[in-house]
């Protein structure tokens, strides 16, 4: 494979989605970004949507904007993120945080499998759900043991020892479907068949996942769905996550934060809580408009690029990537922390290195590169379709390599204060 940086460019313009990148701001022209998998660029669409909603929503139609959509907007926009996780309209709903929407659907998941006393997990989850996890199965009065499953090298989730793992007392599987470390990606199919064939619930983290890996939750006949939209879905900072319930599931799982928002009759003010019917029962308390609304602009910008047309893209550039890393850095002592096969990883890859975290701080304060690190080693290369190029990954490499090669790390501490 060529490496050459004209060869990036030969690829840019070949790329039919290549577009969409000016549809995002790009202040710095100079700055490489390469951490769209943890915040997404700023769509410009949503600067007018901010704009509107402040403005003229707020300012000129004060209260009645309540029933001139903002009412509605959580099943609008979670409707086309539907479309996007291969799940029904009325199956998906924008909500609070991840980590709330986690613990509703894991304590009604429990609620549900009342004589079984098992959670299962790995230990390549994102480390925030098994704090959720902790923290439900301490208010339940620690009758659930949580099991982390071992992953065999840090890299690829543990898929045979978790189907052997399940059993008649498994209550709930939960894993995060593309992981955050290495962006190993799940048989999402296959591990819900022998949890269901077990008897047991699951529960899929989509945070790394939605908006740059096709997801077929109706196909794998998932129950239970979470994930934030502030990475890929571009939505901004701390942006309301969404949740799924299977449509069946729906009226037989109880909400443990019950709120006026999925009171069946809102209005009358009872004192009597009685739920709704449909995914408005998964709601809790007022939802906040001004950042729900923002998660739409990049949402269209997605349908309209098509899932299957960004996986492709995706694909491609993490082997583009991948070659650079194996021509260029592997000579330097870079490891690669990411799964070999592309079909199996997500859209970023995690190069390791022994001076990774000082590597990290000399790409972003030397060479105008924002990737991210996860210890122990990880520097993360997130490749967001619809507005990475392939000039930016060969740029990254390359600045990469210089780093080491001229030995810009040096001058940066080992274990420097973490804010």
């Amino acid at each position: 494979m060529r490496t050459d940086i004209d060869y990036a460019y030969e690829l840019d313009a070949a790329d039919p989605l290549a577009h969409f990148r000016e549809r995002f701001v790009i202040a710095d022209p100079d700055l490489i970004y390469m951490d769209g998998n943890s915040l997404g660029r700023l769509p410009r669409a949503s600067i007018d949507v901010a704009a509107d909603l402040v403005q003229r929503q707020w300012g000129e139609r004060l209260i009645r904007g309540w029933n001139e959509g903002w009412w509605a907007a959580s099943e609008r926009i979670g409707a086309k993120i539907a479309r996007l996780i291969g799940a029904q309209p009325d199956e998906v709903i924008v909500a609070d945080s991840t980590s709330v929407n986690l613990f509703k659907l894991a304590v009604a998941a429990l609620r549900a499998r009342p004589d079984r006393t098992a959670i299962i997990t790995d230990d390549l989850n994102f480390p925030s759900d098994l704090y959720i996890l902790q923290g439900i199965a301490d208010l339940l009065g620690s009758r659930h043991r949580i099991e982390v499953v071992p992953s065999p090298d840090g890299i690829h989730g543990p898929e045979e020892t978790i189907k052997a793992r399940l059993s008649g007392d498994t209550a709930l599987l939960t894993l995060s479907h593309v992981v955050f470390k290495s962006g190993f990606l799940y048989d999402m199919a296959a591990i819900t068949a022998a949890a269901h064939q077990a008897g047991a619930l699951t529960l899929w983290d989509l945070s790394h996942s939605v908006g740059s890996v096709p997801v077929d939750l109706n196909g794998a006949g998932a129950d239970l769905a979470i994930g934030c939209t502030y990475k890929y879905l571009n939505g901004g900072p701390g942006s309301p996550a969404f949740l799924y319930v299977r449509r069946d599931l729906q009226e037989q799982l109880f909400n443990p934060i019950s709120g006026w928002w999925s009171q069946g009759r809102p209005f009358d003010f009872g004192l009597d809580y009685q739920p709704v019917s449909g995914m408005r029962r998964f709601l809790s308390g007022t939802q906040p408009l001004l950042s729900t609304a923002l998660i739409e602009p990049a949402v269209d910008m997605l349908l309209q690029a098509g899932i299957d047309a960004l996986r492709a893209k995706s694909q491609r550039q993490t082997a583009y990537l991948v070659a650079l890393w194996e021509a260029l850095l592997a000579p330097l002592g870079f490891t690669l922390n990411s799964p070999r096969d592309p079909s199996r990883r997500g859209s970023h890859i995690s190069l390791g290195h022994a001076e990774g975290l000082r590597i990290d701080l000399a790409l972003i304060n030397e060479m105008n590169v924002l990737p991210d690190f996860r210890a122990p080693d990880n520097i993360r290369l997130g490749i967001a379709p619809l507005y990475t190029s392939f000039a930016d990954i060969h740029e990254t490499i390359r600045r990469l390599a210089e780093v080491v090669t001229n030995k810009l790390y040096k001058k940066y501490d080992r274990a420097p204060e973490v804010t």
